[in-house]
């Protein structure tokens, strides 16, 4: 017999997440949280998951949400609980990944009288949510209404603004009474409104008189269309496309290497090689050094389309357009003159040059860091969705050729703290397989992002373990330090053997190119669990053969 909570708060919650399919729900395990717990897993509308660690439970939401591009719960109990939420949340916020954080709280009155698990949780991620709500409990007048319309509104928030929103969950004692049928709740009318988009003819004028047209994609989802619009607009060289690894585009006319072109430039070369209009799609872009030569080139025009963000990220901003980038390219196409721009030209040169040194160095490279992303990029199969953890992991996926794949990566902050749980959490959802490519210290830091039992067998993680965390051998600055090794990279002897034995994921470890060339074949074989390939790199000086490379360039 199925047993439901008696709490009519959490009853109607349950309700407004059905009429608006909300179906995947992440519960970590509490007593205050409890009648949510019970009432999720016993209602046939919702597939739930329980992940014990709070912080790794809502990374492994968040990647849920990204797979399946729909808004996912997470609840826990009360106090740290929820606070443990908070670097996913902020990740979502910067993302625009739809979280509905579901925090069960003490009654209100209980706040700072040190009862148990009571903290200050109301408004508790003010500053990185579209909205924060808490529910009125059952006993309070007029609650069962209130409560329906602050449950709507902070769904339809949720889905509009495409981000993390707050619902805090007062619970008076006693927890665990329960019901065997459901009273029923009327039917949702939904108020979310489409924006129409029309593009002003000034922007049509600016586009059609530059002679100089760069469009700069950042961080987002695979979108067909938008590579299509794209696409038509270097199929004449009517603009200069530049992408990342993580932008999800892949044409042979875009120039998906930006950091190999740039990489040498002179303050001559910021002149020679400056847009006068610039267009940014998307968010987050990887590359400082991209960021530097955008600053100093100072376009005369910098429009930036989002539907959520509109920073001025190269102090130049003269346009926000908040709506997506396949509206915008849909209605621009309709009215500029596809014409041929010798800018197109300009660039080509340049990357011809360097895409030859580039192979070059390949050819001479040894077993390194360099070599093993060099090695993956055509060793992976091509219908795998790739997550790079952050710090190195993304910026060596930016030098070689991973369009080909689905790629994503934790952007938003650019933390290395949630990468493997987001990566296990899209794993869990998605139909074809995940291969998470992660530094040691990354892997390590989130090791309880295996710690659940819904990660699919056709899942593949590479950690490349260099001894510590090398990324701060390569940027400069903190090699200049005494306290390098011990408090910055964090030098260490672990492998992670032990880890996947206890997590019950196979395991094989390469310290060479030819043993990693002959594994990997079998290593995205199917197998009956999921693996570890670990790639030890830690006798090889990947900081200087980095660097290297990028001196070779000149």
């Amino acid at each position: 017999m199925k047993q439901f909570t008696s709490k009519r708060s959490i009853q109607i919650l349950a309700h407004m997440l059905k009429e608006y399919g909300i179906h995947n729900v992440v519960i970590s395990p509490g007593s205050r949280n409890a009648p949510l717990a019970i009432h999720f897993s016993e209602t046939d509308d919702f597939n739930c998951y329980s992940i014990v660690d709070e912080r790794s439970a809502a990374f492994a939401g968040l990647g849920m949400a990204k797979s399946e591009k729909k808004p996912v719960a997470i609840t826990c109990t009360s106090g740290s609980a929820a606070a443990n939420y908070y670097p996913a949340v902020t990740e979502a916020f910067y993302q625009n990944i739809p979280l509905l954080i579901l925090t069960a709280d003490r009654p209100a009155d209980y706040v700072d009288l040190f009862d148990g698990q009571t903290i200050r949780q109301q408004h508790l991620f003010q500053q990185h949510s579209y909205g924060d709500f808490q529910l009125l409990e059952d006993d309070a007048e007029g609650a069962d209404d209130t409560n329906f319309n602050l449950a709507k509104k902070a769904i339809e928030l949720c889905l509009e603004k495409c981000g993390p929103v707050h619902i805090n969950i007062p619970l008076a004692e006693p927890l665990y009474e329960l019901l065997s049928e459901l009273p029923m709740y009327p039917a949702v009318e939904k108020t979310i409104q489409k924006k129409k988009y029309e593009i002003p003819s000034t922007l049509v004028a600016e586009w059609n008189l530059a002679k100089r047209i760069m469009i700069l994609t950042g961080t987002r989802d695979h979108s067909k269309d938008l590579d299509m619009q794209l696409q038509q607009l270097v199929k004449n060289h009517s603009a200069v496309v530049l992408t990342e690894v993580n932008s999800n585009l892949n044409h042979p006319k875009f120039f998906s290497h930006t950091d190999r072109y740039i990489t040498s430039f002179t303050e001559e070369d910021f002149r020679t090689y400056a847009p006068d209009l610039l267009i940014t799609v998307g968010q987050n872009v990887v590359s400082k050094r991209v960021k530097q030569f955008l600053r100093k080139a100072a376009p005369k025009q910098h429009w930036h389309i989002d539907p959520h963000w509109q920073p001025d990220t190269y102090f130049a901003l003269t346009e926000k357009i908040e709506v997506s980038a396949e509206a915008f390219f849909g209605r621009l196409l309709n009215f500029i003159a596809l014409e041929p721009r010798t800018y197109f030209n300009l660039w080509d040169v340049l990357r011809d040059k360097k895409d030859e040194k580039h192979l070059e160095y390949c050819r001479r490279s040894s077993f390194s860091d360099f070599k093993l992303f060099e090695i993956l990029s055509y060793k992976i199969p091509e219908n795998w969705h790739v997550h790079f953890s952050n710090s190195s992991a993304i910026r060596y996926a930016q030098l070689f050729d991973f369009q080909k794949y689905h790629v994503h990566c934790n952007r938003g902050t650019s933390g290395i703290d949630g990468s493997t749980s987001t990566a296990m959490g899209y794993a869990m959802k998605n139909p074809e397989p995940t291969l998470l490519i992660t530094g040691e210290l990354s892997f390590f830091y989130d090791i309880n992002g295996l710690w659940n039992q819904y990660i699919p067998p056709y899942t593949r993680i590479i950690v490349f373990n260099n001894g510590g965390g090398d990324i701060f051998r390569i940027i400069p600055g903190p090699a200049s330090t005494n306290a390098l090794d011990e408090f910055i990279l964090t030098k260490h002897q672990r492998n992670a053997e032990l880890m996947a034995k206890n997590f019950g994921f196979g395991y094989t470890r390469v310290d060479d190119e030819e043993t990693l060339i002959r594994v990997l074949d079998n290593f995205f074989k199917p197998d009956s669990k999921p693996k570890i390939l670990e790639v030890d790199t830690s006798a090889v000086e990947n900081a200087e053969i980095l660097k290297d490379y990028f001196r070779h360039l000149d």
